[in-house]
């Protein structure tokens, strides 16, 4: 579907007249296509961003306004390879209320898995290093909390082996610790393919005109155990068919995710290997759950 935007125009209507294309897109286009043909652009004036409230330790979605950088950078795309015009759904005062720039994204962010590397390079003086944009001392501090509740960090801040053993997994702290834990539990093979689950986009997909059939192929991987079975679930009967796209597409699976979550699995399996740490020797994907 993404590729459909590079074709040309469909040719004359019935009614004689020449055919449009209309592209609707993310923000992602504010900075890097430039698409042959593209004459007018309408500005909404809002955004979807991902911005984590370090209180109640949750990332979210939000739509808020741009920034009046952003306005122009979408203003940009109209005149790209001939003259345009872009149309602002939006007052001029509002424009000029609008800040200057996005905020950058690292204040917007979860810091754990900053301050976990910064950490592990040997830089201890957090609040005093020189970022290009400071994050807020509260966010700094929850993450500093979080990895002491992981057992990342010590009392007094400094790093434990096992800290320094997560700092080495290209993961989230959280799914670090979980990975480097199983081995306590037997259960790594499982694991594995849990993390790598959550690693990737939502692997169900609900075209509006099969939702029921797709809710219903959904309800076929629904676990009593919860979510992360479900995940595994899901996993394990890609990897019984071979990773079949068809099998994918029947069921409502999202192939690309799935394949992702796979390499993402061989990654972890080479990263521990380098690290020592025992894997499963052989993966075995079973749909049963004792």
């Amino acid at each position: 579907q993404q590729q459909k935007i590079f074709d040309p125009a469909p040719g004359v209507n019935k009614y004689g007249k020449p055919g449009r294309k209309i592209v609707v897109a993310t923000n992602i286009a504010e900075t890097s296509i430039t698409i042959d043909g593209i004459v007018y652009v309408i500005d909404p004036g809002f955004s979807k961003q991902k911005v984590y409230n370090p209180r109640i330790r949750v990332e979210s979605l939000l739509v808020s306004p741009i920034s009046k950088a952003s306005a122009k950078q979408r203003a940009g795309r109209a005149g790209r390879t001939r003259p345009g015009k872009c149309y602002r759904l939006y007052t001029e005062s509002t424009f000029n209320e609008l800040q200057e720039n996005t905020y950058p994204e690292i204040l917007r962010s979860n810091l754990s898995s900053v301050v976990i590397t910064l950490k592990k390079l040997g830089i201890d003086d957090l609040v005093h290093f020189d970022f290009m944009d400071p994050p807020a001392p509260e966010t700094l501090m929850r993450a500093l909390e979080m990895l002491n509740f992981l057992g990342a960090l010590d009392d007094d801040g400094e790093l434990t082996d096992l800290g320094s053993q997560m700092a080495q997994i290209p993961l989230e702290p959280e799914l670090s610790k979980v990975l480097l834990t199983s081995t306590k539990y037997n259960c790594m093979n499982e694991i594995l393919s849990i993390v790598s689950m959550l690693s990737v986009p939502n692997c169900f997909v609900r075209p509006r005109d099969y939702a029921e059939e797709a809710d219903a192929s959904k309800a076929k991987f629904r676990h009593d155990y919860g979510d992360h079975f479900s995940l595994l679930l899901v996993y394990n009967t890609y990897k019984l068919n071979d990773g079949d796209t068809e099998w994918c597409k029947d069921n409502f699976i999202n192939s690309r995710a799935l394949k992702s979550a796979d390499d993402i699995r061989g990654q972890l399996v080479k990263i521990l290997e380098k690290m020592e740490i025992k894997t499963p020797v052989s993966n075995s994907f079973s749909v049963e759950f004792k």
